[in-house]
């Protein structure tokens, strides 16, 4: 009986289009039957009015989802949904045309006001605090892409040294919303790297600063190479290249061919990362030596090496010698530091930052263990 029960609610919430059941959320479904059960009674009502097919309906979803984890019941509020292409009598009784419709009821009537307001998750809040005098924010997933808007964008994208992707997105747009989620896998990927921004504006609430850009359709990506030493345009419109990729393949072969890193779709470093051929052939001279003077000696060539470095390469450079001079003084500790090194980067705890400096300390650690031929092709690897 316990089986035939969840058979049975997994079937109710199968939608009428379509047969695939529908993620459970706190929104209220509404048929002619239970419609004036919960709409004009003793609170106030919001109701989506749309059809399954719709896709702006299916880009407003999950929004409206938050929108009734935010306001409950509790709050004086219904939040709710009519399926007004199965129910299309409901639907042409409240002067429903086009989906989705949005309509608001005030307590004790089922007379509706059309909702004219943004659509935007924050304009939704905002419009519910104004109706039953709260104050509530959602609660949103903390993000690692960077919000502008005309207060920071000239700083931000400004920055020297910064290569930047910048989305120009409207909250109500299908295809921005589709992007969403892989836009926010390539900004976690690259959150470690100092020298890459990825960032978006509302350009909806923002029109003039993305008229700056050209910016006529959403979502529009722009990229801003690094303004360094000036080698390229100071100013932002300058500098601006339009960029047409929408997977996180592209973004990040993108990004590892500008920007100069050496990612991979799923924010990992490459084993090429931080390797340089001319310190992984010291490494080779060091592990073939078999005196302690032999082996000083090395390390000290390394240190010269490491002072005239290029600025590009000099962080790698430095940290090479740095493992060179500890390799020279203490027996065993390449393998120690490369345990060491393991241990913390399995810590959920650190920073994005921290965790790709210690994997670049764990790709030149590995410089002393790869056979010569793996050397070999992850030096090569690091001149591409």
């Amino acid at each position: 009986m316990f089986r035939v029960a969840i058979l049975a609610a997994a079937l109710t919430a199968t939608v009428a289009h379509g047969g695939e059941p529908e993620a459970a959320d706190n929104v209220l479904s509404l048929t002619p039957d239970t419609f004036k059960a919960h709409v004009g009674q003793d609170k106030p009502a919001l109701v989506m009015f749309y059809a399954p097919w719709c896709g702006h309906c299916k880009a407003l979803k999950p929004d409206w989802a938050v929108l009734a984890e935010t306001f409950t019941p509790k709050d004086g509020i219904v939040i709710a949904k009519v399926d007004a292409d199965a129910h299309r009598d409901l639907g042409t009784e409240y002067g429903v045309k086009g989906f989705p419709t949005l309509k608001y009821f005030p307590a004790g009537t089922t007379t509706a006001e059309d909702y004219t307001g943004g659509r935007s998750l924050d304009d939704l809040i905002s419009f519910v605090n104004g109706k039953i005098g709260t104050s509530k924010r959602a609660k949103k997933a903390p993000s690692a892409v960077v919000d502008l808007d005309p207060s920071n964008f000239d700083a931000v994208v400004g920055q020297p040294g910064v290569h930047a992707i910048v989305e120009f997105y409207a909250p109500w747009c299908g295809h921005c919303k589709a992007l969403a989620p892989k836009y926010e896998k390539v900004a976690t990927a690259y959150a470690g790297e100092r020298s890459v921004v990825i960032a978006k504006v509302n350009a909806d609430s923002h029109k003039d600063l993305a008229g700056r850009f050209g910016v006529t359709g959403y979502p529009t990506l722009k990229y801003f190479p690094a303004s360094i030493d000036g080698a390229t345009p100071a100013k932002a419109e300058d500098r601006a290249e339009d960029f047409g990729g929408r997977e996180i393949e592209d973004f990040v072969s993108f990004l590892n061919e500008k920007a100069g890193t050496h990612r991979d779709a799923k924010g990992g470093l490459l084993p090429s990362a931080g390797r340089l051929p001319a310190f992984d052939a010291l490494v080779q001279d060091f592990l073939a030596t078999t005196t302690e003077a032999a082996r000083k000696a090395v390390a000290e060539a390394a240190a010269k090496l490491a002072a005239s470095a290029v600025a590009a390469e000099k962080s790698a450079a430095e940290l090479y010698a740095k493992v060179l001079a500890k390799a020279a003084e203490k027996e065993g500790y390449v393998a120690k530091e490369a345990a060491r090194v393991a241990g913390l980067l399995s810590s959920e705890a650190i920073t994005a930052v921290k965790k790709t400096e210690l994997m670049l300390r764990a790709n030149v650690l590995a410089a002393f263990t790869a056979p010569p031929a793996a050397v070999e092709s992850a030096s090569e690897d690091a001149e591409l």
